[in-house]
């Protein structure tokens, strides 16, 4: 049973336990204030990237080679399911290097 599995599993065992009496549960995040800077591709990050995280977690992380954001880019798609074009990966890789790339 991989891990998502388990924590559906769980999830779906533990809903009985809380009773129609817990009714609806809302989460008040903190605002994002943080936006996608401008540029070439900004709009490829936004339908993607931001999908999964905020655009403050991007520009927390050090200065990156292309070959380095291409890299986390797709382990984003492959290992943690982000719903990633492959056809889209250049362009958000091209838009990540404009922020604060490392050539």
């Amino acid at each position: 049973m991989s891990a998502r599995t388990f924590r559906l599993a769980f999830v779906a065992l533990a809903l009985p336990l809380l009773g129609a009496a817990a009714g609806t549960v809302t989460i008040n995040a903190p605002a994002d204030t943080v936006r996608f800077k401008p540029g070439p591709g900004v709009n490829l990050a936004v339908a993607n990237c931001m999908t999964c995280h905020s655009a403050a977690y991007i520009y927390t992380q050090p200065r990156l080679t292309r070959a380095q954001w291409t890299g986390e880019v797709t382990k984003m798609k492959a290992a943690y399911g982000a719903p990633i074009d492959a056809a889209t990966i250049p362009g958000i890789v091209d838009y990540l290097m404009t922020q604060d790339g490392k050539e």
